[in-house]
């Protein structure tokens, strides 16, 4: 098993140029972040959850928790244990008469999962140190040692070869907007199948 760290969901925002969402985890007890790339539908169902909005019927996430209830199983943790090509990977630890399973989970699905059943976000080491961002070290022009954030091929704007990652991190953050995403769904209908790809990294 990897090394952890507790991080926990700092926002959900909106890019103002493509509209694409992000979800921003924040390590607990320090100031690094780890923006991840998600679909609007799991970008909806974390922040219904996070401002306790009421739907009329459960929604996908809500099936999965009546479901591990139903099983007498328990959601012990969730975790983000890897990126690999530019896509997150994740965990859901469930606890099912004293067996630990690990079940494989994009980390959108597994942050939904744990909003609801109000339990541990876990990401790995590795994952903060490759992908997490330290605000005032990555606003400072004269520190190149640390990555960038990665858009995800499906998500890759045009831009100028050679730009420096100040300009990435600056272009980043002005793109998107401050406000979290609070729209309630139109209806309770069933979500329809998100077309994004698993999560890759900014």
């Amino acid at each position: 098993m990897p090394r952890m760290v507790e991080v926990v969901i700092d926002s959900v925002r909106v890019s103002l140029t493509n509209q694409q969402r992000i979800v921003i985890l924040r390590e607990v007890d320090a100031e690094r972040y780890l923006p991840i790339w998600i679909g609007p539908y799991e970008a909806e169902a974390i922040t219904i959850a996070l401002q306790d909005i009421e739907v009329a019927r459960p929604q996908t996430h809500d099936l999965m928790k009546n479901l591990l209830t139903s099983l007498n199983a328990r959601l012990v943790r969730v975790e983000v244990v890897s990126l690999k090509d530019d896509v997150f990977y994740g965990n859901l630890v469930v606890d099912v008469d004293g067996k630990i399973l690990e079940i494989d989970s994009r980390p959108s699905d597994a942050l939904a999962m744990a909003v609801r059943a109000h339990v541990p976000i876990l990401a790995a080491r590795e994952v903060m140190e490759t992908a997490g961002i330290l605000p005032e070290q990555d606003m400072q022009p004269h520190e190149p040692s640390a990555p960038a954030p990665r858009k995800p091929e499906w998500a890759k704007a045009e831009e100028e070869e050679g730009s420096d990652r100040l300009e990435v991190y600056e272009d980043f953050l002005q793109n998107i907007d401050l406000d979290s995403l609070s729209k309630p769904p139109d209806d309770d209908s069933s979500e329809p199948p998100s077309s994004e790809p698993d999560e890759p990294s900014p």
